[in-house]
């Protein structure tokens, strides 16, 4: 009788221990999931802000000021339910103003030109990896959810459900011979 008893508290006190460490990688994951998406808000902030200063700045033609300034201030001020449709008509605007190794050199060219384009070429660079590693960050968070000790024992307590951020990231390609 005391050696079943005393494997029976074993067994509760291990199941205990290895739920309290899933719990905690849970809870690790979703702070890695709030700093990534930290990152993610920086660098989208970041590339829309250049955006729009290359906007304001006088060096395109008044066509493709328009169209780059209403794409990055939609994108500064978008809602958060309508934030990656208005990240994706930023990077659509970006494509279509910098289609051409043309249009970039014209920017260089201006006073300060070479220093906006390192930047907004930098900008543009560092949203895809943002973007990739939060949305890994939740893939991660979501499959450790998926499992029935978690849902079961309901490990992430009132954690909302991670969702990842998609959007059409692709860098405008004179931009992006630039960066390789």
């Amino acid at each position: 009788m005391t050696a079943t008893l005393i494997w029976a508290l074993v067994v509760l006190v291990a199941t205990g221990l290895y739920l309290s460490w899933t719990a905690g990688r849970l809870d690790r994951l979703h702070a890695r999931i709030d700093a990534a998406r930290a990152a993610l808000d920086a660098q989208l902030l970041r590339r829309a802000s250049v955006a729009q200063e290359l906007a304001t700045s006088g060096v395109l033609d008044p066509a493709a000021s328009i169209v780059l300034y209403e794409a990055a201030h939609g994108a500064r001020q978008a809602e958060e339910e309508q934030r990656e449709v208005a990240e994706s008509e930023l990077s659509q605007a970006l494509r279509a103003v910098f289609a051409d190794a043309q249009q970039v050199e014209a920017v260089r060219a201006a006073p300060g030109g070479e220093a906006a384009t390192h930047e907004l070429t930098e900008a543009v660079r560092r949203v895809p990896m943002a973007r990739r590693f939060h949305n890994d960050a939740v893939g991660a968070a979501r499959r450790l959810r998926e499992h029935r000790k978690v849902r079961w024992f309901r490990l992430a307590g009132h954690a909302p459900f991670p969702m990842a951020f998609e959007m059409d990231d692709e860098a405008p390609a004179a931009l992006a011979d630039r960066a390789a």
